[in-house]
């Protein structure tokens, strides 16, 4: 099918990439910093502050570990050790796990891999990066000042309600929920409305690559799954600010509607941190096989299948609160039901492996790690779903043992694994592969010796949130080789930031493409320049760079005087027309300070909502105001510029 693109504007061949640069650069200085609205400049802004999360989170975790390392142990005292594991867990899942593996990296590889030259919806891109950053610091302001949330990391109520913990602290927890959900559902908007709208022509549903197939699951995930947080985050503000009694059984309120509401967002949640995790695992596989994925079809059914039965899992949390035993057999078996997906994902990576030629290159360890690591959090998973077993190992070491290895393994091994894949494309230098392994060995060995010895607690009976013990329980000896390995990761941590500092200033340039990959965000040089592509690419296979033909088409007519991008349609990435996205502008951080005022100022008085709305409003108009098209060029323009699918 032929189809003309557009009309194709002429101009000398030697100035586009000049007009390119000129109209796609990002602003600098001061209140440039603010107004930059670029995918590439949010999304490392994401990745580098859900780092700076993730240390901080582990100092916490380091904390908890020293005071548990030997029986009646004074480092931290009961009061402060609540707040410790609760901010811990919160930073962890909250401000690291999904800022960072579905934000992070979602938001800096999609337009990429994509071909486009900006994410959809820029502003409010950038707008959700800074509710993101307020929500995290308010939890952290509150732990700082004495005051941090101290009910847990899902905050149960009546604990977390006013009868239980009176002043601020379940307040501070509840509106940090607010900020960083609401920032999740914005970017989750922004890379479905990429995937679905902007991807290259050639790229049909049938071409995209697996990162994005999973990146729009999840986006699908995040905006059915966040709300349900937000509202019972909100209801419990409520109860402790103006004195509703949503979960007051005394007054017809339910404690359970919480822990209902609460898991029917926190089990998508773990799959929401996982399946982008795997993602990245079968974006390496292939490359470091040298072949095409094995099973693709199967792997995307498998992604779909994963994010729809995570729905339907949330109760395997609650089997120790008296459901009725029909309701909780119905739950152990789809808990059973979804380990089939991601055994299937594992078989298709296995024979991919198998049947290529495996470069044991950096990241493929980290991949190897993963299998490892979270084989053994799904077979305890597997023994979790059975009510029986999950009665008697409840609220115990061991299930913390599984939540960590599944959520570890399943996140942060990836993690680390796609960012030593993608530090050369987003900085243009090599880290340094020694470190890398050291890195990595430290680690692995670090993360095993730490939580597979919590399983052999939980089964001695240790409980969880628990500041200390006494020497009968002879749990000591356990607990101090637990905290020894958590040392080594804490080693191995250090040893990433230092090649990470080193790489940066003084590694091996990477060129556009060092690890001969497939995807299109190869095809760019490293780091990207701001506009992603001189040329906007067409696609004619699944990796995009491997099948491209000898003279691959390219898409002509779409302006570089302007922000332009090319919109297709969904199904089989036809173009359907052009569309000028807004450049950048100060008002979706001025009006995330009109939101964040709002939402704090309700944690004080009930007027905060209303009084708070009326800068919100004048900050949403300057960020709406029309200001119409940019006028085109005075310059010939012709007919020219077809593309054969």
């Amino acid at each position: 099918m032929n189809m003309a693109l557009s009309e194709q504007i002429v101009i000398p061949q030697g100035n586009a990439e000049l007009r390119l640069a000129r109209t796609w650069a990002q602003p600098r200085g001061f209140w440039g910093w603010f107004m930059n609205v670029h995918h590439t400049a949010i999304g490392v802004r994401f990745m580098v502050t859900s780092f700076i999360f993730f240390l901080l989170g582990g100092v916490l975790a380091a904390m908890m570990r020293l005071q548990l390392s030997r029986p009646e142990n004074g480092v931290l005292g009961p009061d402060l050790y609540n707040q410790v594991f609760t901010v811990h867990g919160s930073t962890m899942i909250f401000l690291f796990a999904v800022p960072m593996m579905f934000q992070g990296f979602g938001v800096y590889l999609v337009p990429l891999i994509c071909g486009t030259r900006n994410i959809a919806f820029p502003r409010l891109n950038a707008f959700s990066y800074y509710l993101y950053v307020v929500g995290g610091l308010l939890l952290w302001v509150g732990l700082l000042l004495k005051t941090g949330a101290d009910a847990g990391w899902f905050s149960y109520v009546p604990l977390s309600g006013p009868e239980f913990t009176p002043g601020k602290r379940s307040d501070f927890w509840a509106q940090m929920i607010t900020f960083t959900e609401v920032s999740a559902l914005g970017v989750a908007i922004c890379i479905a409305t990429t995937i679905l709208r902007q991807r290259a022509p050639g790229m049909t549903l049938n071409r995209m690559p697996i990162i994005l197939w999973e990146k729009l699951v999840i986006s699908m995930a995040v905006i059915f799954a966040m709300p349900a947080v937000m509202v019972v985050s909100s209801m419990l503000l409520m109860d402790r600010t103006i004195n509703t009694q949503f979960f007051n059984p005394s007054v017809g309120g339910d404690v359970l509607l919480y822990q209902h509401l609460f898991w029917f967002f926190g089990h998508p949640e773990v799959y929401i941190i996982f399946l982008p995790g795997t993602a990245i695992v079968s974006t390496l596989v292939p490359v470091f096989t040298r072949r095409h994925i094995f099973g693709y079809i199967p792997i995307v059914t498998s992604v779909v299948a994963t994010a729809f039965l995570g729905f339907g899992v949330w109760v395997h949390h609650m089997f120790a609160t008296g459901l009725p035993q029909m309701s909780e057999s119905f739950f152990t078996a789809a808990s059973l039901m979804i380990v089939v997906p991601t055994a299937v994902q594992f078989y298709c990576w296995l024979a991919t492996i198998w049947h290529g030629r495996l470069q044991l290159k950096l990241p493929m360890l980290w991949v190897f790690g993963f299998f490892f690591v979270f084989l053994i959090g799904g077979l305890s998973g597997v023994m979790l779903a059975s009510v029986p077993v999950d009665w008697q190992v409840h609220d115990t070491f061991f299930v913390v043992a599984h939540f960590h290895y599944v959520l570890i393994g399943g996140a942060l091994f990836p993690m680390f694994g796609g960012l030593y894949f993608w530090i050369p494309k987003i900085t243009g230098r090599m880290m340094n592969d020694f470190l890398g392994k050291l890195h990595f060995w430290l680690f692995f060995i670090g993360f095993n010796v730490t939580f597979f010895t919590m399983h052999f607690l939980g089964l001695r009976g240790m409980p969880r949130r628990v500041y200390t013990y006494t020497p009968e329980m002879h749990w000591g000896g356990l607990n101090m080789l637990a905290s020894g390995g958590a040392l080594i990761m804490v080693a191995g941590v250090i040893v990433f930031l230092v090649n990470f500092f080193q790489s940066r200033a003084t590694g091996r340039l990477a060129g556009p493409n060092p690890w001969a990959a497939g995807s299109l965000e190869w095809a760019v040089p490293s780091p990207p320049p701001h506009y992603n592509f001189l040329e906007l690419p067409t696609v004619n296979g699944r990796e995009a760079v491997w099948d491209a033909l000898p003279n691959q088409p390219i898409v002509t007519g779409v302006r570089d005087d302007i922000p332009e991008v090319l919109v297709t349609n969904s199904l089989d990435s036809e173009p359907q027309h052009k569309d000028e996205l807004p450049g950048p502008s100060i008002w979706p951080f001025l009006t995330s300070i009109a939101v964040s005022i709002a939402f704090i100022w309700s944690i004080f008085s009930s007027w905060g909502i209303a009084y708070g709305a009326i800068p919100v409003v004048i900050t949403l108009i300057g960020w709406l105001w029309p200001r119409g098209h940019s006028p085109a060029p005075r310059l010939e323009t012709r007919m020219e510029g077809t593309w054969t699918r």
